[in-house]
């Protein structure tokens, strides 16, 4: 079996990544390749040491939130052909749940996170790397609607944290990790050109990175 393609789709939090994602994904299946995607937000450490009313002071916009170690060793299983158990995270409870699910790896694996191209150590797993390029008020703008209507936050609260962590965090670690990424894409996961150009290289034998399957 060869070993998965796997693309790393980064970007600010509200920027569009997983739209983004979304979009390429259709894409491909509409080419008639199968796509795992995974969400680096499934990584965030289990919190259930900690009282559920201090969860909330936690730095989520912070790497060190994630367990990335844990995700490294779930692509490098996945790369080899094995099956992981993918955690699953509640942003209610802001910690770990105790289900997991099993998946298998694909010819494809897509996964999406705002701290992926922070993380050198990650980057011997990605074949491509991608950043979703947006403004910073629109970004908080989606953000805004995302976590008052999906994940039951106020709008105060979700101000104050993006004071608080999310901007400076975005300044301190993400923007930087623009320069790792191979492929840069404005105007957020719209970007239906940036969708065609990246599913293009993928499936061209010039380079290297045709995919079977």
């Amino acid at each position: 079996m060869n070993q998965p393609t796997i693309i790393a789709i980064s970007g600010a939090s509200g920027s569009g990544k997983s739209l983004f994602t979304q979009n390429l994904a259709l894409k491909l299946q509409q080419q008639d390749k199968h796509v795992l995607v995974l969400q680096e937000d499934h990584y965030y450490k289990s919190q259930d040491h900690i009282p559920l009313e201090q969860r909330v002071s936690t730095n989520y916009d912070h790497p060190d939130a994630f367990e990335h170690d844990l995700l490294s060793a779930h692509l490098q299983l996945l790369r080899d052909g094995e099956t992981v158990e993918y955690p699953a995270y509640c942003y209610k409870t802001h910690t770990r749940l105790q289900e997991t699910q099993t998946i298998s790896p694909a010819p494809i694996i897509i996964i999406e996170g705002i701290m992926l191209l922070t993380q050198i150590h990650l980057f011997d797993h990605f074949n491509v790397k991608v950043f979703v390029d947006t403004a910073l008020d629109v970004c908080l703008m989606r953000r805004m609607l995302r976590d008052t209507q999906e994940r039951g936050r106020s709008m105060v609260s979700v101000a104050a944290q993006y004071e608080n962590t999310v901007k400076p965090m975005y300044h301190k670690f993400i923007e930087p990790s623009k320069t790792f990424a191979d492929l840069i894409v404005p105007h957020g996961g719209e970007n239906l050109l940036a969708v065609d150009v990246l599913s293009a290289y993928l499936f061209n034998p010039q380079n290297g990175s045709t995919v079977n399957g």
